[in-house]
């Protein structure tokens, strides 16, 4: 699989005085930015904060007490963006090649599986069940989705959970080849995924 060329509409994602709550409680309210294209945003926080909800909030599975969400130059953000949830969300039984592949008619991608195990550090593991697997090789299996399907909007929980370090700077790259693209990437983290630029956003502050 050669190298992604840049995304033809460039994704710009605002966000205007959002408020979200879970369970009847407030997590923030009043909260805004923008993630114009190539922009890498770090959503920062303790825990119960409230950035997984953001997350969810942005992708359209949790519906905000107030406030709007823009994504100008894209038809249809379910169809435009990826969400990647703290679960790696594989089927303990199916291959490693299997979960490629399901992904691949799911969400109408394509992609050279020996390119994708070797930049995953999968490679000599196409075979092996998903219950087989240590939780960074669990994560990073998870993680295929952003080469198989290139999509503009990338929403990540803790992308780097239970990677070791060659992990994170895998993640790092995906982010970099992401931005470079045009695209956007906006992830919960509890530490920096690398070196790259990004704008911080402390949620519950």
């Amino acid at each position: 699989m050669g190298a992604r060329g840049p995304f033809q509409d460039r994704p710009n994602l605002r966000v205007e005085a959002l408020s979200v709550a879970r369970g009847g409680r407030v997590l923030f309210e009043d909260l805004s930015f923008a993630a114009p294209s190539g922009a890498y945003v770090e959503l920062r926080g303790s825990n119960g904060a409230g950035k997984t909800s953001l997350l969810r909030a942005l992708a359209g599975f949790l519906k905000p007490r107030a406030g709007s969400i823009i994504y100008d130059n894209i038809a249809e953000p379910a169809l435009s963006l990826h969400f990647i949830g703290h679960a790696n969300a594989l089927k303990p039984t199916a291959s490693v090649r299997a979960h490629l592949r399901y992904w691949a008619g799911l969400l109408g991608g394509s992609f050279d599986e020996a390119d994708v195990l070797a930049r995953l550090g999968l490679r000599g593991l196409a075979d092996r069940p998903a219950r087989t697997l240590s939780q960074g090789q669990a994560r990073r299996l998870a993680l295929s989705r952003l080469l198989i399907a290139p999509r503009p909007i990338w929403l990540l929980d803790e992308p780097a959970a239970a990677l070791d370090a060659s992990g994170r700077a895998l993640v790092s790259e995906l982010v970099d080849a992401q931005r470079e693209r045009g695209g956007v990437v906006i992830a919960a983290v509890h530490e920096s995924l690398g070196p790259q630029p990004a704008n911080t956003l402390t949620i519950g502050a």
